[in-house]
């Protein structure tokens, strides 16, 4: 043995461990390449958890900040005590009950109306024929990206009775600081992607199923309800449910056409930052009302996940 040897004694047991650890991912790499499955296997764990870190942590640290004690500025990763309290205090304090009725009204309205005027104009787009089809499909495309922002001025001006609607006349009554506010440019925003959802389930329905329902005497408005609709059951959910959410956590026209924070149909934004004052935030209860007010969305997704998923993925097929 050499000198280099006698001086260094655990050498040789170093190379031997490399070699074996370079064996080892030699031996891994061909597995993966003769069984590609196993590779995607891992990689498809790695991004779950990869996603589910990044998506779930900010509801841990909220869970985190409503269970930190008030005036506390330094938040830790786990927390000390576990006081429920300020769960209690969110519903005594203001009335945050209210907040999420409003809400849940808002999005219940507005997914109604968008889904019985989305069917129609999906049902025209998908099953039926006339000039300037792709033109209006286009315009709605237009729609969708149109920055909701600048129509508040005139929408709000609209709603106070001070301009004329079109130029032709206004509106009978005050609507601003009601549901009415709220629910009229939403559900225009939220209209067209539900369009585009539906049409492409709508276009996919068999013209016999239809016309059959057409010989025994249903109308055209008939044959949609009763045949079209019930068979399209995917898109149809999924439409609902992606307007649902969308208009439960709405911020900008919810918050601005109600008014204030005393308002009796303030949305649940309001019951979240009725917390914040001028000189004081209280965190820990902004921290928990957030925690509530996504309950019900929380339980809508996990209910109807099946019903999301089928959907796109049903939608994105053309048979």
């Amino acid at each position: 043995m050499s000198i280099d040897a006698q001086d260094h004694p655990d050498s040789e047991t170093y190379d031997e461990d490399e070699d074996e650890d370079r064996t080892r991912i030699q031996q891994w790499a061909r597995d993966w390449i003769e069984h590609p499955n196993k590779a995607y296997a891992v990689m498809g764990v790695f991004g779950a958890g990869v996603l589910l870190t990044t998506t779930l942590f900010p509801l841990y640290w909220l869970f985190a900040v409503a269970m930190t004690p008030p005036g506390q500025s330094d938040i830790p990763l786990i927390p000390a005590t576990f006081d429920f309290s300020a769960f209690i205090v969110i519903f005594q304090r203001i009335p945050f009950a209210r907040y999420m009725f409003n809400s849940l009204f808002y999005a219940v309205s507005v997914t109604l109306i968008v889904l019985v005027v989305g069917s129609l104009a999906g049902y025209a787009f998908g099953r039926l024929r006339f000039k300037g089809k792709k033109v209006l499909l286009f315009s709605l495309l237009l729609i969708s990206f149109f920055p909701p922002a600048t129509l508040f001025l005139p929408l709000f001006q609209a709603f106070n009775q001070q301009i004329k609607m079109l130029g032709l006349f206004t509106l009978p009554v005050e609507i601003y600081q009601t549901p009415a506010a709220v629910i009229t440019p939403i559900s225009a925003f939220a209209m067209p992607l539900a369009i585009f959802i539906l049409t492409t389930f709508y276009s996919q329905i068999p013209d016999g199923l239809e016309d059959a329902a057409r010989i025994e005497g249903t109308t055209r408005l008939g044959a949609l309800f009763r045949v079209v609709v019930p068979l399209s059951a995917p898109g149809v959910a999924t439409a609902g449910i992606l307007t649902f959410i969308t208009t439960y956590v709405e911020f900008f026209f919810s918050f601005l056409m109600t008014g204030d924070q005393a308002s009796e149909w303030a949305p649940i934004v309001n019951g979240v930052l009725a917390f914040q004052t001028r000189y004081t935030v209280r965190y820990d209860l902004q921290a928990a009302a957030s925690l509530v007010a996504i309950i019900p969305v929380a339980i809508l997704v996990v209910v109807a996940q099946e019903k999301i998923i089928s959907g796109l993925t049903q939608g994105a097929l053309k048979e």
